[in-house]
């Protein structure tokens, strides 16, 4: 209990508040990182779960490759992939984007996909019949029917990346890591839990914004007929 008092006086200190080291510029840099990891994510996942879903093919392969994406050690592999290149060394955000990339994809891959397959084949047949063609079928009407499951796919991957951004600081980085191992170095556990807070605060704070902005954008009519979709 004392080391959680002195968390709190650590975090209530003003000079701790002000200066390149700030807690404030921490979360921004924090952020940042988890922001980079996700387009990039995104870029890869996101296209890929869409014509998985659509087509019904590829399904066992993303799994496959999923699983195994998921077992990659994330310190081993930033690392490796830190000192193995010159522009690991120099520019430490660039084998961290992957890294962090790498572990946004499966959740991401399966909400898309899993999403478009969820969709009712009626709802799907139906606009074929009114004369859309395959891609307005995925991007007028699975795509905003998978929505609560893609959406749900970004909040998964998106929490991850956040506690796993910590280890970043191992190659010199910002974020909030580095109140944990800088404070790891000399023995400052009081800043060490306070980094570890403002983790868990600042991922919650994400994470509900997320689940706000899946409400909003999944309006009462896409959850009624959610809700009448056979399942």
């Amino acid at each position: 209990m004392n080391q959680i008092t002195a968390a709190f006086t650590w975090l209530a200190t003003s000079s701790h508040w002000s200066g390149p080291g700030a807690v404030g510029v921490r979360i921004g840099e924090h952020l940042w990182y988890t922001l980079l990891a996700i387009l990039l994510a995104a870029v890869i996942a996101i296209p890929s779960g869409l014509a998985i879903g659509h087509t019904g093919r590829g399904r066992t392969i993303a799994v496959a490759c999923s699983g195994a994406l998921r077992a990659l050690p994330s310190l081993g592999l930033l690392t490796l992939l830190a000192v193995s290149t010159t522009m690991g060394i120099t520019h430490p955000v660039v084998p961290a984007t992957i890294v962090l990339a790498i572990l946004a994809i499966p959740p991401l891959l399966a909400g898309t996909y899993s999403g478009i397959e969820a969709v009712d084949e009626e709802v799907t047949d139906g606009a074929r019949a009114c004369g859309m063609t395959e891609m307005q079928v995925l991007l007028r009407v699975e795509l905003p029917l998978a929505a609560p499951l893609l959406l749900g796919g970004l909040r998964s991957a998106t929490l991850q990346v956040i506690a796993t951004t910590t280890i970043c600081s191992y190659l010199g980085m910002g974020g909030l890591g580095r109140f944990i191992l800088d404070g790891l170095a000399v023995s400052d556990y009081p800043q060490m839990l306070a980094g570890s807070i403002v983790i868990i605060v600042v991922a919650l704070v994400v994470d509900g914004l997320l689940a706000l902005t899946t409400r909003l954008l999944t309006g009462p009519g896409l959850r009624h007929a959610l809700a009448l979709t056979p399942q």
